[in-house]
Formats: structure tokens, C-alpha cells, sequence
């Protein structure tokens, strides 16, 4: 009885290089490339905010939202609060609105 160990020793050899790249694919795949950046910013009454992804503004918010007055965040903080927010709901692919009750739970003054 012969066997061709040449033969097995080939397949043998593609299998783990098959498998190591499918591994590395999935790593790849799995990893988060690039988040979206956050800059406050500085108006005539107060603080905004800016949020970008790759070079690009996305949302460029100088008035507090969902309130009825034109008011401006009263604090880079808040601005800061605010953005960071809406990111978050940005990164699980959620619309990047508010409510008064979302600025209510982050404590922002308006």
C-alpha cells in the first residue's frame, strides 16, 4: 500500500492558508474603521457643534434643537453633551434626532 503523502502534505498546506486569510478577513471585517468626529464651536450667544466623517461636516448645529427659541448651547459642555449624543445614535444607524426629553436627560439648560 503506497500513499501519497506529496499529495496530502499540498492540501494539507492550502487548507491552513485558506483558513488563516479567512480569519484575517473576518478580523478586518469585524473591526471598526473610522468614527465621526466632534468640534464645538463658538457663536454670538453661546456654543454649537459641528460632527464630521472624513473631512466631511455631516451636521453643523449652532442653535440648541427641538426647543422653540433660537438659543444657542450655553456651555461648550452642553454643545459637547449634545453631539456626542447624537454620534451615538448616528454609529447604531438610528436617525440623529432629538427630543426634549433627550436634553432633558443630558441636563442641558435651555
Amino acid at each position: 500500500m503506497i500513499i501519497n503523502t506529496k499529495k496530502q502534505f499540498f492540501w494539507g498546506k492550502i487548507q491552513k492558508n485558506l483558513l488563516f486569510i479567512l480569519l484575517v478577513l473576518q478580523f478586518a471585517g469585524c473591526a471598526k474603521t473610522e468614527t465621526f468626529k466632534v468640534d464645538s464651536f463658538k457663536t454670538k450667544t453661546g456654543w454649537g457643534y459641528t460632527i464630521s466623517d472624513k473631512n466631511k461636516i455631516l451636521i453643523k448645529q449652532s442653535i440648541i434643537p427641538v426647543i422653540s427659541n433660537t438659543k444657542s448651547f450655553s456651555t461648550e459642555e452642553d454643545a459637547l453633551k449634545t453631539a456626542k449624543l447624537v454620534v451615538s445614535k448616528l454609529d447604531k444607524n438610528m436617525p440623529p434626532t432629538l427630543t426634549k426629553n433627550d436634553l432633558i436627560l443630558l441636563k442641558i439648560k435651555f
